[in-house]
């Protein structure tokens, strides 16, 4: 049975700008160099940044509205795009991760908008992003249990675990990309005025850069419900 990646209907409900798009992608390794392909796209991150900070950006304002509606203050708790730029403007670069974690940093800083990758081996059935009943178990990157606070927005699959805290804010351990990763479900979701636009030309230029990076790979769209 195909991967399944949907959203439960409180969350189209209540945010009915949402825009997201998921892409699955099999055939990846840690030994390929995507060197000119980041470099290529942390150029275009560089021209926003010169002209403006990342909290100017209308794709981060938005996260920032977001997360305000959620009761999280938007400079404690920051969308992952938000963070990564942030970190990229202070440091002047990204630490080399894994390539496929590193290309989506890079497609993320271009385009001020959140991309996660999960290894799909580590989720069981249907990942869902929903609101946490506050039993789920989420493990950080360190390895420690947590659980989400109980309305809380999260990605979760059908064994009650958390791939992500707080929507957008940060990943689990659990299911990150790894040097045996082999296939990875890659998600981006915008809630800005352009955001329809905006993601769809993310993926274009993600499933591009994935290819030219892996060219045995196979990119395939995933269905959101």
């Amino acid at each position: 049975m195909p991967l399944q990646f949907r959203y439960a209907p409180e969350i189209r409900s209540r945010f009915p700008q949402l825009r997201s798009r998921a892409l699955l992608v099999d055939g990846v390794e840690a030994k390929a160099n995507p060197n000119s392909e980041i470099a290529r796209l942390t150029a275009i991150a560089d021209d926003r940044l010169a002209a403006a900070s990342e909290g100017e950006f209308p794709e981060i304002q938005a996260w920032r509205r977001t997360f305000a509606t959620m009761g999280l203050k938007p400079t404690q708790y920051r969308c992952a795009s938000e963070a990564l730029l942030r970190r990229y403007r202070k440091e002047g670069a990204l630490p080399a991760l894994n390539p496929l974690i590193s290309l989506c940093n890079a497609v993320s800083l271009a385009f001020a908008i959140p991309v996660a990758a999960f290894d799909t081996s580590k989720i069981t059935g249907a990942m869902t992003v929903r609101l946490a009943h506050g039993d789920e178990t989420y493990e950080t990157f360190s390895g420690e249990i947590e659980h989400p606070e109980p309305g809380e927005i999260i990605f979760a699959d059908e064994s009650g675990r958390a791939h992500a805290r707080r929507w957008t804010n940060r990943q689990s351990g659990w299911s990150a990309i790894r040097a045996e990763t082999t296939q990875a479900l890659i998600v981006t979701e915008a809630l800005h005025d352009a955001a329809d636009d905006d993601v769809a030309a993310l993926m274009s230029s993600m499933s591009e850069v994935l290819v030219a990076i892996w060219p045995a790979a196979a990119v395939t769209g995933v269905e959101l419900l």
